[in-house]
């Protein structure tokens, strides 16, 4: 075969037209060879002699689009010094774009004898039971697409799942279901656009692997959290083939959900691969360059350091593994047109030598880089090492899920949050981020998200029913931080269901309203249930799919949730873009309308009343237009009683609506006219919001 000496750059495989370069960083290796193989599995080794600076590449010509490949990589076997080279096993290209096949778990993929000391060389050969590499058409028409650019303080996010999300849909084309076709097709975009979000965010497409323990018990990864292609999109989320189909599949929903207005953020798992501990697989990396791509402890490095609770970290200190994390973000961005990233257990990556450092190498060169900077950025400010818990301390470029902000929302909701705690969430959680410059929407609001239960088991169970897991419900958290009326699961009383959906309607009401950017569990909308399993990553079934055949509850559910979400997109004064100050614009008050003493705050009265002028601070458009926003009342009563409320005195407004009631199935029932000093009750578990309508135009 002819071989060409190609170039080190850019890494991977890229097809020219005529043939295709290949390029594979590797320290610590002596030797390389790019494997090739056909339709049949026969495999042709091709040596690759010329390296520079730790770059080993070459340039096949002929070789086009859908070649299948992999790399076998000659060096020292000696795990403690860190080294597990092992040339009988075929290596998925870190760079690889596209990805074929599932691992077949025969004891050839383990570096060395399975059940046997890992530091003793397996000789089997792995590549039968290998994904293979593949090298994909680059070439796309985007058309006239471009990034929605949705400012931050105007998003919505609807954080879903690519295949859960369309599975069951009656309207989908059967083949289309569970797809990225599937989630592009027009019955699940016209549904996003009426809901109202503006953002979906998507649990992890970067190609993973079916852990081998699950695969023993008959059950497979759903959620994705185990990366072995960071620039290749799951294979099995393609509707119409494998061998670089699924890049073209991909671009194709990109661009759909861009027609619709719509942008795409992608959950990704930067912090570890799929590789585990030092007992896993040699699947890639591990047999790549171990010392170079994975954090290893420092005075035996046999063993990895694991911050992220999977059995390693990747070692983002070293420059190549830096540029191939950097290399991803863009190429998710330059080439696949993604809008935004959220970064699984980020505080892993900003680990230096042991702490967190918020002013971390990757930190830096993020806020540096052109591309990246541009897009929107989402931490998941913790991991499970020491000092991990990070809110609120991630630089200004940065927003993140709001940890405190769910815990005390559910709290509150259960009778149980101070009223100090539970106002800095409702406005924005000041002082988490506004003393680096940040802003409200900094803030990523949410009461479920997918590592949880979903809101309506949050309302129906008192303890976690992983039991489908297989592992003696062991799994996910022990404690719901929420209250069900008392009565554990189901039920077919009706007293206890309308208290059930109230206080659904209370946690999306107090989700919309609140300063910062909501974040929507997909199917919380309408009360999905997972039947009491709170971590679903191992259910690939109904449990976790969406269910689209719903009840008059559920239904009347989504249309509460579609309403607040056209409130918020009303009136600017729920998505302010800078902070309160504290003139005039936002006022704290008891039920009786006396302002909020320094006693109150951490009172156990869950009563509260407050008022947000949409007049005080007028917000501007785009272009820079004014807005001059309403001005509304909140007030919420999470407590065992009822309570009575007295509206304000006359210079908060003279004539008060109400725009909703939780406590009411019909949440608008009745034009409800009220005056300054009027009494009104509001119920247990409840919250009103009016708005004054001095100067509206239905006054």
């Amino acid at each position: 075969m002819n071989v060409w000496p190609g170039r080190p750059y850019p890494l991977g495989s890229r097809w020219d037209g005529r043939g295709t370069y290949f390029a594979l960083f590797s320290e610590n290796a002596e030797r390389v060879e790019l494997c090739l193989f056909d339709r049949d599995g026969f495999e042709v080794r091709v040596p690759m002699p010329e390296h520079t600076a730790f770059i080993w590449h070459c340039y096949l010509p002929g070789i086009s689009p859908g070649q299948r490949y992999g790399f076998r990589v000659h060096g020292p076997f000696d795990p403690k010094a860190g080294h597990r080279f092992n040339p009988n096993k075929l290596l998925i290209d870190p760079y690889a774009k596209a990805i074929e096949g599932d691992v077949g778990w025969d004891p050839a993929v383990f570096g060395y004898p399975l059940g046997d000391d890992d530091s003793v060389m397996d000789q089997r050969d792995s590549a039968p039971h290998v994904p293979k590499s593949v090298v994909v058409n680059p070439f796309f028409d985007w058309g006239h697409d471009r990034h929605p650019h949705t400012r931050w303080n105007d998003t919505v996010i609807y954080e879903t799942h690519v295949k859960g999300i369309s599975m069951q849909h009656p309207d989908v084309e059967p083949e289309l279901r569970g797809t990225y076709a599937g989630l592009a097709s027009p019955p699940v975009i016209d549904y996003l656009v009426d809901l109202g979000v503006t953002a979906v965010e998507l649990q992890p497409v970067h190609h993973f692997v079916q852990d081998h323990f699950l695969v023993e018990k008959g059950l497979r990864n759903y959620w994705g959290y185990n990366t072995i292609g960071f620039l290749a999109p799951h294979a099995d989320y393609a509707a119409r083939g494998r061998l670089g189909d699924q890049v073209y599949e991909f671009k194709s929903m990109v661009k759909e959900l861009h027609a619709a207005g719509l942008e795409v953020i992608l959950d990704v798992v930067y912090n570890h691969t799929a590789e585990g501990s030092h007992m896993g697989p040699t699947l890639s990396f591990r047999g790549v360059d171990n010392a170079a791509y994975y954090r290893l402890v420092d005075d035996d490095a046999r063993y990895y350091m694991d911050y992220t609770g999977t059995g390693n970290s990747l070692n983002v200190r070293h420059p190549h593994v830096l540029q191939l994390i950097m290399d991803s973000l863009r190429y998710w961005v330059l080439e696949m047109h993604v809008d935004g990233f959220r970064f699984d257990l980020a505080s892993t990556l900003a680990r230096e030598l042991h702490d967190v450092d918020r002013l971390s190498a990757f930190f830096d060169i993020i806020q540096q880089d052109p591309v990246i900077s541009q897009v929107k950025l989402i931490a998941e400010p913790w991991d499970v090492g020491e000092g991990g818990y990070q809110v609120g301390n991630f630089p200004t470029l940065w927003t993140e899920w709001n940890g405190k902000y769910r815990d005390t929302i559910r709290d509150y909701w259960r009778g149980e949050a101070p009223l100090g705690e539970l106002a800095s969430r409702l406005s924005g959680s000041a002082d988490l981020y506004a003393h680096n410059g940040r802003r409200p929407y900094a803030s990523i609001n949410f009461i479920t998200a997918h590592d949880g239960f979903t809101l309506r088991d949050l309302v129906t169970y008192n303890s976690k029913h992983n039991e489908a897991n297989l592992d003696a419900n062991s799994s996910g958290e022990d404690h719901n931080r929420s209250w069900n009326c008392g009565v554990e699961g189901p039920t077919d009383d009706p007293a206890v269901n309308r208290l059930r959906n109230r206080q659904q309607r209370n946690f999306l009401a107090t989700l919309f309203l609140s300063q910062g950017v909501p974040m929507l569990l997909g199917g919380d909308e309408f009360g999905r249930t997972q039947q009491g399993n709170n971590n679903t990553y191992c259910q690939d079934s109904e449990l976790s799919w969406y269910d689209w055949d719903h009840s008059p509850d559920q239904r009347r559910l989504a249309g509460f949730a579609r309403f607040l979400m056209r409130l918020r997109r009303d009136h600017p004064v729920f998505r302010r873009r800078q902070f309160f100050r504290g003139h005039g614009d936002l006022d704290w008050m008891r039920p009786d309308a006396s302002p909020m003493q320094a006693g109150d705050w951490n009172a156990a009265n869950q009563a509260l009343m407050f008022f947000l002028n949409g007049r005080a601070i007028p917000s501007r458009d785009e272009r820079g237009r004014e807005i001059v926003d309403d001005s509304f009342l909140v007030l919420t009563n999470a407590g065992h009683d009822d309570v009575t409320f007295t509206l304000p005195a006359r210079q908060y407004g003279r004539r008060w609506g109400v725009v909703f009631y939780t406590a009411r199935p019909d949440y608008r029932e009745g034009p409800a006219r009220h005056a300054a000093g009027d009494r009104l009750a509001v119920e247990s578990r409840s919250l009103m919001l009016l708005r004054r309508l001095d100067d509206a135009r239905d006054a």
